[in-house]
């Protein structure tokens, strides 16, 4: 392994949470998020990391970030330390390259999911009964296919257990019929801003999902992550075939693992990682991290 994995972090300043992969710290009037090596996979962290990760993570995301920052305004203020604030400056060799400072928003309840092809969940339940999220799709289609034009499938965020995706409707009964048709239009448009760079670089954006919050005026505000390997589903455009999962540049390589484990429940506690697991993973993100330009 080219470095240590970065589990957790411990600085001294208010914790605001821990999620499954960034650790977020209460600044005040901001937040710093750090990313660290930490990957789960069906709502459970993995015992051990992926070395370089959080970087790679933050800085993908900060490229996506930058690319649709025409299309919704997000919550960056601060992306390398040399800009954060003189408090962080004795952390700066654990911060740089993995941590953002944010501003703060009350974050919408509701993962904005976008399906642009069948797979994952949405293959799932469109085996069962023909739709996706109460959406109804044509018959015969296969794993993989692309849709006739992209669809939104929100999910709710669970605290603890697994998202479950709903119908729009009920999006609009949690979070207000406004609300919820403004973010349903900003995420395809991100979907299809997406679609276009990542086809202009061999890869295909199967599937992604975004989070969004309210500022202190109202305004709607992208936040957690953009269009990353965590957060997204990225195909080889050139050995994509319907009838079966394409090779990905994702988690893909790491649920196909967990899912040939004939002991495992998918419940705490998630089982070790063999060596070939971490690498592979790292390899499919550092291979998408390149093709985007930026570095872990």
């Amino acid at each position: 392994m080219p470095e240590t994995a970065l589990l957790a972090t411990d600085l001294p300043f208010p914790v605001f949470r821990r999620g499954k992969v960034r650790d977020v710290y209460d600044l005040g009037d901001r937040l710093l998020l750090v990313a660290t090596d930490r990957i789960s996979a069906f709502d459970c962290v993995m015992p051990e990391g992926i070395p370089g990760k959080g970087r790679i993570l933050t800085q993908v995301a900060n490229y996506w970030f930058l690319a649709t920052a025409d299309l919704v305004p997000n919550h960056l203020r601060a992306t390398v330390v040399e800009d954060f604030p003189p408090e962080l400056a004795p952390y700066a060799d654990l911060l740089r390259g993995r941590a953002v400072v944010v501003k703060k928003t009350a974050p919408v309840p509701v993962e904005c999911v976008v399906r642009g092809y069948l797979a994952g969940s949405g293959w799932k339940e469109y085996q069962a009964g023909g739709n996706v999220c109460g959406i109804p799709l044509p018959a015969g289609l296969r794993l993989a296919d692309r849709l006739p034009a992209p669809i939104f499938t929100p999910a709710t965020k669970a605290e603890e257990g697994h998202d479950e995706n709903i119908p729009f409707a009920r999006m609009a009964e949690l979070i207000g019929a406004d609300l919820a048709a403004r973010l349903r239009g900003l995420s395809l448009a991100l979907y299809q801003r997406g679609s276009e760079l990542a086809a202009a670089r061999g890869i295909l954006l199967a599937d992604t999902k975004f989070e969004f919050g309210l500022d202190a005026a109202g305004e709607v505000v992208l936040i957690d992550e953009a269009l990353t390997p965590d957060s997204s589903r990225y195909w080889l455009a050139d050995q994509w075939k319907p009838g079966a999962n394409p090779p990905s540049l994702d988690k893909q390589f790491l649920r196909d693992h967990l899912e040939s484990l004939p002991d495992w429940n998918k419940q705490p506690p998630a089982p070790n990682l063999p060596a070939t697991v971490i690498e592979g993973i790292r390899a499919r993100y550092l291979d998408l991290a390149s093709r985007f330009g930026v570095i872990g």
